[in-house]
């Protein structure tokens, strides 16, 4: 029998424009940003395009499976991994062995502290391909080469009420409401006392929805338990996100023990040796990796600690194109623990214009992909039209 080898790999790179730029304008602005910029109080650069990696790998019979990194500014920056690190690996081997292969890739440069960061983005890209691919040459669906789905449907909460004002965030909420969306997340950290305010107003607009509030870093200890008191206090609130500086595990502990609000975290991380420390310590009521920075086996493994804690996962979803969409799905359908997955309606607007068909689902949820690999198709003609670098 001969073994599927695989014989090259492709990266492309996408900055996709779009009217409606994720999360909305910036404060203050009344025109799209034209690059990389801060919207304080948040910290992060971000894009007014949608910015993305994708990685194609093929065997010698021709056959390919697809990945993506989520790189919201600047992925040219994990291609060039790819092509220059983790290619001369992946070229001739067996893309069945996907598990000992991503771990024989993790180690090209983990002595010198390259499991996150761009190396990580890139790592997670081509571990979904390898996913993708395996699944294609077993004819079988991701979920089911990773033991079978707890589920046949992802629910979903919807991220984001991208208005300018609390009057027009109650306002899409009502809306959403409106069309059955039982969970909300606001994107805020705009200050606490204007956090509560946003919240009492969406949940005045909207009280038969459950809310949750991304704080995107912004606060101290004493601010954050503030504002988690008065999230308490107002109700109907899930969990709060990212509330202190990534990187304070000790912090997030000690707000995780001053309040009954879940505090969530994931986003930043890109392997389960990052997540175990938090959840020996109780730092995280809800994880949220995101696959498109993990990677479909990282993100299993984390999913299993995070179980053995007995702590629920949410995944992450924010810029991720069609093929980020499709894992996060995959992951979801086979995870134990699933909480809910992240739908951001913009995003998943863009990202279905490089697959060949759109993903059923919304706000609701999505059926879990059943085609063979991630279960989309992705459009080569579009993507090499959309490249900036192939």
């Amino acid at each position: 029998m001969t073994l599927p080898r695989i014989a090259a790999v492709d990266c492309f790179v996408l900055k996709v424009p779009n009217p409606e730029i994720y999360l909305g304008l910036p404060d203050g602005s009344a025109d799209p940003p034209t690059g990389y910029e801060v919207r304080p109080p948040w910290r992060s650069l971000y894009s007014p395009r949608f910015e993305t990696l994708l990685v194609r790998l093929t065997t010698e019979s021709g056959v390919s499976g697809w990945g993506e990194a989520l790189a919201p500014v600047a992925p040219e920056v994990p291609a060039e991994v790819v092509r220059r690190l983790l290619t001369p690996t992946l070229i001739g081997a067996d893309p069945r062995q996907v598990r000992m292969l991503s771990a024989r890739l993790r180690d090209l440069m983990r002595e010198r502290g390259h499991l996150g960061g761009h190396q990580g983005d890139a790592l997670a890209a081509v571990d979904i391909a390898l996913w993708d691919l395996v699944g294609r040459l077993a004819g079988l669906p991701v979920y089911e080469l990773l033991g079978g789905a707890y589920r046949e449907h992802v629910p979903t909460y919807v991220s984001g009420l991208p208005k300018r004002d609390d009057p027009g965030r109650a306002a899409l909420a009502a809306e959403w409401a409106a069309k059955g969306v039982e969970r909300i997340k606001l994107h805020l950290g705009k200050g606490v006392a204007a956090d509560l305010a946003s919240v009492a107003a969406v949940r005045a607009a909207a009280p038969q929805v459950r809310f949750a509030v991304d704080a995107h870093w912004t606060y101290d200890l004493a601010a954050a338990t503030r504002l988690a008191r008065g999230l308490t206090a107002i109700g109907g609130v899930e969990f709060l996100e990212a509330p202190l500086a990534p990187e304070d595990l000790a912090g997030h502990a000690d707000l995780a023990r001053r309040t009954d609000l879940p505090v969530a975290v994931g986003e930043a991380m890109r392997h389960r040796y990052e997540f175990l420390p938090w959840l020996r310590q109780r730092a995280v009521g809800l994880v949220q990796p995101d696959v498109a920075r993990t990677g479909i086996t990282e993100a299993m493994g984390i999913a299993d600690l995070a179980a053995a804690h007995h702590v629920p996962a949410a995944p992450h979803h924010s810029v991720g194109l069609g093929v980020a969409l499709a894992a996060g799905l995959q992951v979801s359908a086979a995870m134990e623990n699933l909480s809910c997955f992240e739908y951001q309606p913009t995003t998943t607007e863009v990202g279905q214009r490089i697959l060949t068909a759109p993903l059923p689902g919304g706000p609701d949820g999505f059926p879990v992909p059943t085609g063979p690999g991630l279960g989309v198709e992705v459009d080569l003609a579009t993507v090499s039209a959309l490249a900036e670098e192939s």
